[in-house]
């Protein structure tokens, strides 16, 4: 009866162990992010470009979160199976993976994104395989909003150089 508790109490706490690590990683994850890909809070110290990579890149980054928005809801609708949404996100990091902003800002935008597609489609595999993608929509989430700020921070000095990322917003 004992070893029954036991093997009870470990299998009652080995979630909320789970819950923790996905959240400490989404922290570092993010916490990563912000160090590496720097503060968007601060005045811009960028020397920003808009050269046709850079709006090959917005552009590029547009059409694929508008397709993998649209497959979603289908998805949710119940019109999309999840290897629909799965093949859309893989499309779109493939996308992603063919350009090359110059732009600083585009090019950590870049990175930020791809995490986020890449959470997404991992948080579609979880849910195909009944497992919970609660971790997964909390990160893609996450950087998400991340990269929103990111771009809302760059919006006006990257304007003034001929992008407008406003499309990504």
């Amino acid at each position: 009866m004992d070893a029954g508790r036991v093997v009870g109490d470990n299998e009652s706490v080995k979630p909320r162990i789970t819950a923790a690590a996905g959240l400490i990683v989404a922290v570092a994850a993010l916490a990563f992010f912000s160090l590496v890909l720097g503060p968007t809070g601060q005045a811009s110290n960028v020397a920003h470009t808009c050269y046709p990579v850079d709006k090959q890149f917005i552009v590029s980054a547009q059409l694929n979160m508008a397709m993998l928005g649209q497959t979603s809801e289908d998805y949710l609708r119940g019109e999309a199976k999840p290897g629909d949404v799965i093949e859309q996100a893989d499309s779109a990091l493939r996308a992603l993976k063919n350009t090359r902003p110059a732009d600083p800002s585009l090019t950590r935008a870049k990175l930020v994104l791809r995490a986020m597609f890449l959470e997404y489609r991992n948080a579609i595999q979880a849910n195909a395989h009944h497992n919970s993608p609660g971790k997964h929509i909390y990160r893609a989430y996450g950087l998400a909003n991340f990269a929103h700020d990111l771009l809302v921070h760059e919006q006006k000095p990257l304007m003034q150089r001929g992008c407008d990322v406003s499309p990504l917003l």
